[in-house]
Protein backbone atom coordinates (compact mmCIF):
# COMPACT_ATOMS: atom_id res chain seq x y z
CA UNK A 1 0.00 0.00 0.00
CA UNK A 2 1.33 3.25 -0.92
CA UNK A 3 0.44 6.43 1.22
CA UNK A 4 0.01 9.41 -0.72
CA UNK A 5 0.80 12.90 1.56
CA UNK A 6 -1.55 15.36 0.17
CA UNK A 7 0.15 18.38 1.87
CA UNK A 8 -2.02 21.83 1.30
CA UNK A 9 0.61 25.00 2.43
CA UNK A 10 -2.07 26.89 4.74
CA UNK A 11 -0.51 30.60 4.96
CA UNK A 12 -1.95 34.14 4.97
CA UNK A 13 -0.54 36.23 2.32
CA UNK A 14 2.26 38.22 3.71
CA UNK A 15 2.40 40.14 0.48
CA UNK A 16 -0.95 41.80 1.20
CA UNK A 17 -0.50 42.54 4.70
CA UNK A 18 2.33 44.73 3.68
CA UNK A 19 0.22 46.14 1.00
CA UNK A 20 -2.93 47.07 3.23
CA UNK A 21 -1.74 46.58 6.71
CA UNK A 22 -3.05 44.74 9.96
CA UNK A 23 -6.67 45.93 8.92
CA UNK A 24 -7.26 43.39 6.07
CA UNK A 25 -6.82 40.46 8.35
CA UNK A 26 -10.71 39.84 7.40
CA UNK A 27 -10.14 40.28 3.71
CA UNK A 28 -7.12 38.03 3.65
CA UNK A 29 -8.66 35.40 5.61
CA UNK A 30 -11.14 35.42 2.83
CA UNK A 31 -8.64 35.37 -0.21
CA UNK A 32 -5.72 33.22 1.18
CA UNK A 33 -7.56 30.76 3.55
CA UNK A 34 -11.47 29.87 2.75
CA UNK A 35 -10.94 30.80 -1.32
CA UNK A 36 -14.21 33.49 -0.68
CA UNK A 37 -15.99 34.72 -4.04
CA UNK A 38 -18.93 35.52 -5.00
CA UNK A 39 -19.71 32.37 -6.99
CA UNK A 40 -18.66 30.22 -3.76
CA UNK A 41 -15.29 29.21 -2.34
CA UNK A 42 -12.11 26.96 -3.23
CA UNK A 43 -9.76 27.49 0.10
CA UNK A 44 -9.40 25.13 2.51
CA UNK A 45 -13.35 24.85 3.73
CA UNK A 46 -13.55 23.54 0.06
CA UNK A 47 -10.47 21.23 -0.15
CA UNK A 48 -12.02 19.69 2.87
CA UNK A 49 -15.89 19.33 2.16
CA UNK A 50 -13.95 17.69 -1.21
CA UNK A 51 -11.52 15.21 0.89
CA UNK A 52 -14.47 14.42 3.04
CA UNK A 53 -16.65 13.10 -0.24
CA UNK A 54 -14.38 11.35 -1.40
CA UNK A 55 -12.94 9.86 1.86
CA UNK A 56 -9.37 11.39 1.87
CA UNK A 57 -7.34 12.56 4.19
CA UNK A 58 -4.97 15.29 4.24
CA UNK A 59 -2.09 17.46 6.00
CA UNK A 60 -2.50 21.22 6.08
CA UNK A 61 1.04 22.85 7.09
CA UNK A 62 -0.44 25.62 9.14
CA UNK A 63 2.04 29.10 9.27
CA UNK A 64 1.16 30.61 12.78
CA UNK A 65 3.97 33.75 12.35
CA UNK A 66 0.95 36.05 11.39
CA UNK A 67 -0.04 35.50 14.74
CA UNK A 68 2.66 38.49 15.73
CA UNK A 69 0.64 40.60 13.81
CA UNK A 70 -3.09 39.44 15.13
CA UNK A 71 -2.96 37.40 17.38
CA UNK A 72 -3.73 33.65 18.09
CA UNK A 73 -7.11 34.15 17.35
CA UNK A 74 -6.33 34.72 13.32
CA UNK A 75 -4.17 31.03 13.39
CA UNK A 76 -7.17 28.96 15.84
CA UNK A 77 -10.05 30.75 12.56
CA UNK A 78 -7.87 27.89 10.43
CA UNK A 79 -6.51 24.90 13.35
CA UNK A 80 -9.53 24.42 14.70
CA UNK A 81 -11.92 23.46 11.85
CA UNK A 82 -9.21 21.74 10.56
CA UNK A 83 -8.80 19.48 13.52
CA UNK A 84 -12.64 19.43 13.66
CA UNK A 85 -13.07 17.64 10.41
CA UNK A 86 -10.59 14.89 11.25
CA UNK A 87 -7.49 16.18 8.98
CA UNK A 88 -3.92 16.64 9.86
CA UNK A 89 -1.93 20.05 11.21
CA UNK A 90 1.71 20.52 11.01
CA UNK A 91 4.15 23.10 11.17
CA UNK A 92 5.04 26.29 8.28
CA UNK A 93 6.67 28.92 8.66
CA UNK A 94 7.29 31.88 6.50
CA UNK A 95 9.84 34.33 8.26
CA UNK A 96 8.41 37.51 6.07
CA UNK A 97 6.30 38.23 8.49
CA UNK A 98 9.13 39.38 11.01
CA UNK A 99 9.05 42.60 8.76
CA UNK A 100 5.62 43.16 9.54
CA UNK A 101 5.49 42.57 13.30
CA UNK A 102 7.37 45.45 13.77
CA UNK A 103 7.90 46.36 17.52
CA UNK A 104 6.67 42.71 17.84
CA UNK A 105 9.38 41.10 15.89
CA UNK A 106 10.88 38.40 18.95
CA UNK A 107 14.30 39.30 16.73
CA UNK A 108 14.28 42.96 17.24
CA UNK A 109 15.51 44.01 13.82
CA UNK A 110 16.33 41.00 12.46
CA UNK A 111 14.46 40.08 8.86
CA UNK A 112 14.61 37.35 6.54
CA UNK A 113 13.21 35.94 3.18
CA UNK A 114 13.37 32.73 4.53
CA UNK A 115 14.63 30.63 7.01
CA UNK A 116 17.71 29.93 6.18
CA UNK A 117 18.85 33.65 6.36
CA UNK A 118 19.02 33.35 9.89
CA UNK A 119 21.87 31.80 11.95
CA UNK A 120 21.45 28.06 13.78
CA UNK A 121 19.94 29.72 17.19
CA UNK A 122 17.64 32.15 15.46
CA UNK A 123 16.16 29.34 13.59
CA UNK A 124 15.83 27.46 16.87
CA UNK A 125 13.91 30.40 18.39
CA UNK A 126 11.67 31.02 15.39
CA UNK A 127 11.05 27.29 14.55
CA UNK A 128 10.14 27.01 18.55
CA UNK A 129 8.04 30.59 18.98
CA UNK A 130 6.00 29.48 16.01
CA UNK A 131 5.52 25.73 17.28
CA UNK A 132 4.47 27.30 20.71
CA UNK A 133 2.21 29.92 18.62
CA UNK A 134 0.23 26.93 16.53
CA UNK A 135 -0.20 25.17 19.99
CA UNK A 136 -2.05 28.09 21.56
CA UNK A 137 -4.38 28.00 18.76
CA UNK A 138 -5.50 24.78 19.77
CA UNK A 139 -3.33 22.30 17.24
CA UNK A 140 -1.18 18.86 18.64
CA UNK A 141 2.46 19.68 18.91
CA UNK A 142 3.71 19.26 15.69
CA UNK A 143 5.88 16.23 14.21
CA UNK A 144 6.58 17.93 10.83
CA UNK A 145 7.40 20.98 9.06
CA UNK A 146 7.77 22.58 5.90
CA UNK A 147 9.39 25.63 5.26
CA UNK A 148 7.88 28.23 3.54
CA UNK A 149 8.93 29.06 -0.12
CA UNK A 150 11.28 25.96 0.54
CA UNK A 151 13.68 28.26 1.92
CA UNK A 152 15.51 25.58 4.58
CA UNK A 153 19.21 24.51 5.13
CA UNK A 154 20.92 21.80 6.88
CA UNK A 155 21.07 24.24 10.27
CA UNK A 156 16.89 24.14 9.63
CA UNK A 157 16.81 20.26 10.36
CA UNK A 158 18.94 20.59 12.94
CA UNK A 159 17.28 22.89 14.67
CA UNK A 160 13.92 20.39 14.46
CA UNK A 161 15.70 17.88 15.51
CA UNK A 162 16.73 19.25 18.89
CA UNK A 163 12.87 20.53 18.82
CA UNK A 164 12.07 16.69 18.71
CA UNK A 165 10.18 17.61 15.23
CA UNK A 166 10.73 14.34 13.58
CA UNK A 167 9.88 15.47 9.96
CA UNK A 168 10.79 17.46 7.24
CA UNK A 169 9.62 18.47 3.65
CA UNK A 170 11.08 20.74 2.44
CA UNK A 171 13.51 19.66 -0.14
CA UNK A 172 11.76 19.65 -3.15
CA UNK A 173 13.58 17.68 -6.10
CA UNK A 174 11.23 18.86 -9.12
CA UNK A 175 12.13 22.57 -8.52
CA UNK A 176 15.57 23.78 -9.80
CA UNK A 177 17.47 27.07 -8.69
CA UNK A 178 14.74 27.09 -5.70
CA UNK A 179 15.09 28.61 -2.21
CA UNK A 180 15.82 25.37 -0.79
CA UNK A 181 19.56 25.52 0.23
CA UNK A 182 19.52 21.25 2.09
CA UNK A 183 22.17 19.60 1.62
CA UNK A 184 20.65 16.50 -0.76
CA UNK A 185 20.63 16.56 -4.40
CA UNK A 186 17.76 16.25 -6.72
CA UNK A 187 18.27 12.27 -7.25
CA UNK A 188 17.51 12.10 -3.76
CA UNK A 189 13.22 11.42 -3.99
CA UNK A 190 13.24 9.41 -1.00
CA UNK A 191 12.39 9.70 2.20
CA UNK A 192 15.88 9.25 4.38
CA UNK A 193 17.56 10.50 7.42
CA UNK A 194 19.56 13.82 7.37
CA UNK A 195 20.68 15.92 10.35
CA UNK A 196 19.23 14.04 12.71
CA UNK A 197 15.30 14.08 11.36
CA UNK A 198 13.82 12.07 8.39
CA UNK A 199 13.04 14.32 5.19
CA UNK A 200 10.13 13.66 3.05
CA UNK A 201 10.91 14.74 -0.03
CA UNK A 202 8.04 16.23 -2.64
CA UNK A 203 7.29 13.79 -5.02
CA UNK A 204 7.93 14.51 -9.20
CA UNK A 205 8.36 13.43 -12.35
CA UNK A 206 10.36 13.48 -15.05
CA UNK A 207 10.37 16.41 -17.34
CA UNK A 208 11.40 17.44 -21.16
CA UNK A 209 15.48 17.66 -21.52
CA UNK A 210 15.85 15.52 -18.28
CA UNK A 211 14.80 17.62 -15.81
CA UNK A 212 12.28 17.10 -13.30
CA UNK A 213 8.72 18.41 -12.49
CA UNK A 214 7.11 18.98 -8.47
CA UNK A 215 3.99 16.89 -7.59
CA UNK A 216 1.66 20.23 -7.31
CA UNK A 217 -1.92 20.98 -8.00
CA UNK A 218 -0.87 23.81 -10.07
CA UNK A 219 1.96 22.24 -11.83
CA UNK A 220 0.75 19.20 -12.95
CA UNK A 221 -2.69 17.68 -14.55
CA UNK A 222 -4.58 15.20 -12.68
CA UNK A 223 -3.62 12.63 -15.31
CA UNK A 224 -0.18 13.53 -14.67
CA UNK A 225 -0.18 13.21 -10.88
CA UNK A 226 -2.61 9.94 -11.19
CA UNK A 227 -0.25 7.97 -13.40
CA UNK A 228 2.76 8.95 -10.98
CA UNK A 229 0.78 7.84 -8.24
CA UNK A 230 0.03 5.00 -9.94
CA UNK A 231 3.58 4.14 -10.98
CA UNK A 232 4.46 4.67 -7.35
CA UNK A 233 2.57 2.33 -6.37
CA UNK A 234 3.69 -0.25 -8.89
CA UNK A 235 7.13 -0.01 -7.79
CA UNK A 236 6.54 -0.35 -4.88
CA UNK A 237 7.14 2.67 -3.52
CA UNK A 238 5.94 2.89 0.27
CA UNK A 239 5.02 6.81 -0.15
CA UNK A 240 3.89 10.04 -2.35
CA UNK A 241 4.08 13.43 -1.03
CA UNK A 242 2.44 16.16 -3.01
CA UNK A 243 1.57 19.73 -2.12
CA UNK A 244 -0.72 22.29 -2.76
CA UNK A 245 -2.16 25.49 -1.21
CA UNK A 246 -4.90 27.15 0.55
CA UNK A 247 -4.85 29.79 -2.11
CA UNK A 248 -4.01 27.73 -5.15
CA UNK A 249 -7.30 27.21 -6.71
CA UNK A 250 -8.30 30.39 -6.85
CA UNK A 251 -6.76 33.17 -9.56
CA UNK A 252 -3.90 35.65 -8.85
CA UNK A 253 -5.89 38.13 -7.27
CA UNK A 254 -7.65 35.27 -4.96
CA UNK A 255 -11.01 37.23 -6.06
CA UNK A 256 -12.37 34.14 -8.44
CA UNK A 257 -12.28 30.53 -8.53
CA UNK A 258 -9.94 29.58 -11.30
CA UNK A 259 -12.78 26.57 -12.18
CA UNK A 260 -9.77 24.58 -14.67
CA UNK A 261 -8.02 24.45 -11.37
CA UNK A 262 -11.01 23.21 -9.05
CA UNK A 263 -11.78 20.53 -11.70
CA UNK A 264 -8.50 19.49 -11.65
CA UNK A 265 -8.46 19.45 -7.97
CA UNK A 266 -11.89 17.04 -8.09
CA UNK A 267 -10.50 14.61 -10.68
CA UNK A 268 -7.45 14.17 -8.82
CA UNK A 269 -9.40 13.68 -5.91
CA UNK A 270 -12.19 11.31 -7.85
CA UNK A 271 -9.41 9.29 -8.94
CA UNK A 272 -7.17 8.91 -5.82
CA UNK A 273 -10.20 7.14 -4.27
CA UNK A 274 -11.07 5.00 -7.11
CA UNK A 275 -7.34 3.89 -7.26
CA UNK A 276 -6.47 0.12 -5.55
CA UNK A 277 -3.41 0.21 -4.17
CA UNK A 278 -3.11 3.54 -2.32
CA UNK A 279 -4.44 5.09 0.68
CA UNK A 280 -3.96 9.23 1.55
CA UNK A 281 -1.91 9.82 4.84
CA UNK A 282 -0.79 11.82 7.64
CA UNK A 283 1.93 12.55 9.66
CA UNK A 284 0.01 12.09 13.00
CA UNK A 285 -2.02 8.73 12.00
CA UNK A 286 0.59 6.91 9.33
CA UNK A 287 4.32 8.91 9.85
CA UNK A 288 6.31 8.02 6.48
CA UNK A 289 8.73 5.10 6.97
CA UNK A 290 12.20 5.14 5.74
CA UNK A 291 12.85 2.94 1.91
CA UNK A 292 14.38 -1.07 2.03
CA UNK A 293 17.95 -0.22 1.31
CA UNK A 294 17.63 -1.28 -2.38
CA UNK A 295 14.56 0.82 -2.86
CA UNK A 296 15.24 2.72 -6.09
CA UNK A 297 12.72 5.32 -7.33
CA UNK A 298 12.29 5.52 -10.96
CA UNK A 299 10.37 9.03 -12.32
CA UNK A 300 7.27 8.44 -14.04
CA UNK A 301 8.38 8.95 -17.52
CA UNK A 302 7.63 12.02 -19.45
CA UNK A 303 4.89 11.81 -22.22
CA UNK A 304 4.55 14.37 -24.73
CA UNK A 305 0.93 13.91 -24.81
CA UNK A 306 -0.31 14.48 -21.23
CA UNK A 307 2.43 17.47 -21.16
CA UNK A 308 0.64 18.59 -24.15
CA UNK A 309 -2.32 18.33 -22.56
CA UNK A 310 -1.54 20.09 -19.08
CA UNK A 311 0.26 22.81 -21.29
CA UNK A 312 -3.05 23.69 -22.74
CA UNK A 313 -4.89 23.41 -19.55
CA UNK A 314 -2.19 26.08 -17.99
CA UNK A 315 -2.92 28.56 -21.57
CA UNK A 316 -6.39 28.51 -20.58
CA UNK A 317 -6.33 28.97 -17.67
CA UNK A 318 -3.51 32.16 -17.35
CA UNK A 319 -5.77 33.64 -20.32
CA UNK A 320 -9.00 33.45 -18.08
CA UNK A 321 -8.06 33.91 -14.59
CA UNK A 322 -4.41 35.22 -14.56
CA UNK A 323 -5.65 38.75 -13.30
CA UNK A 324 -3.52 41.26 -11.37
CA UNK A 325 -2.06 40.50 -8.00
Amino acid sequence: MTAVYITIDTEYSAGMALREGAACRAANFAGSIAGHSEKGDAGIFYQMDSFDRYGLKAVFFVDPMPALLWGTEAIADIVQPIIKRGHDVQLHLHTEWLALAGEKNPLGDRQGHNIRDFSYDEQLFLLNLARSLLMEAGAPSPIAFRAGNYGANDDTLRALAQLGIRYDSSHCPGIAGGYCDISLSPAQRLPIEHCGIIEMPVASIAARGGRQRHAQITALSAGEMLAAIRHARDEGLSSFSLVSHSFELMSRDRKHINHILRRRFEHFCAGLAAMKGVSSATYAANPPDLPRPDQTTPLLPHSPLRTAWRMGEQMLGNFLYRTKS
